[in-house]
Formats: structure tokens, C-alpha cells, sequence
């Protein structure tokens, strides 16, 4: 299990370099083309526009795989310390109840505009472009709800060693 853990991050990682290297050769060549030929790539920024949004959520993903996400918690600073992991996790189930409320919206979103039949640039359809938006915002829940499960797990085991 550990092991097809790995494989799925590395290949997360992965994407997600392989995706900042593409936007930062797009936008290179577009600059270039724009200052020195007065020319330009009619979908380069809608593409750039699109690939931001990518990265954006494949980093989110990256963070919560690691557990290394931003948190702000200014409520724990103020409890006792036997109380942080019962905070940790009502923080983790609050926080995959947004993420998995956010994930179902937006593929309603993704099917809405499935349907439409929109395109964004160079006849790609917006949803193939949101559909990026479902499926992180639902592995963000997952996570967190196993989050919620391992804390809530060490949250015991430490009580029961006391």
C-alpha cells in the first residue's frame, strides 16, 4: 500500500512539474514573441489562464499528501495541550466536509458545461479544462477524512497511555 502511495505522488509530482515547466516556456515564448516579433500565440494566455488553475490545485493536492497544507488555528494556541488533538480533528472533518461539499458543486459545474458545449481556446471544451476542480477538491476530502480517522487513532492511543 505504501508503495502504490509513492508511486501516486511521484506521479503527482511529476504532472505537476511537467505542467510549471510547460507555462514557464509558454509564457518565455510568448513574451519573446510579443517584444522582439510583435507576434503572438492567439491561445497562449487563455492556455496559461487554464494551466494556473491546474497547478494551483495540483500543489493543494501535493500539500495535503504530505499533510504540510497552510492551517490557521488560532483556537488550539489556547487550549490545553490534551485537547489540540480533539481540536486536530474536528479540524480535519470540518475541513473534508468543505472540501467534499466544494467537490461535489463543481462537478455539478463540470457537467453543467459538459452540456453546453462552450469552448475556452483552441476548441477545447471548459469542462475538460474545470474538471481538475472535482477531482483534487475530492481527494483533498479523502485525505482529510483519513486524516481525521489517523489522528482521532493517535488521539486515543495517547490517552490510553497515560
Amino acid at each position: 500500500m505504501n508503495r502504490a502511495l509513492r508511486i501516486l505522488g511521484a506521479l503527482e509530482d511529476a504532472i505537476l512539474a511537467s505542467l510549471l515547466g510547460l507555462m514557464i516556456i509558454m509564457a518565455t515564448a510568448q513574451i519573446i514573441l510579443r517584444n522582439v516579433f510583435d507576434s503572438g500565440i492567439s491561445w497562449a494566455d487563455p492556455a496559461l489562464r487554464v494551466a494556473v488553475l491546474w497547478v494551483g490545485m495540483l500543489g493543494a493536492m501535493a500539500a495535503t499528501r504530505d499533510d504540510r497544507q497552510i492551517s490557521v488555528d488560532a483556537l488550539s494556541r489556547y487550549l490545553p495541550d490534551s485537547w489540540k488533538p480533539r481540536v486536530r480533528v474536528l479540524t480535519d472533518l470540518f475541513t473534508a466536509g468543505v472540501a467534499a461539499f466544494f467537490a461535489w458543486h463543481a462537478g455539478r459545474l463540470v457537467i453543467e458545461d459538459h452540456g453546453s458545449g462552450m469552448t475556452v481556446f483552441a476548441s477545447v471544451p471548459v469542462w475538460a479544462c474545470e474538471v481538475i476542480l472535482p477531482i483534487a477538491v475530492g481527494i483533498i476530502a479523502i485525505r482529510y477524512g483519513l486524516y481525521a480517522v489517523k489522528h482521532a487513532r493517535e488521539s486515543l492511543a495517547g490517552e490510553s497511555n497515560q
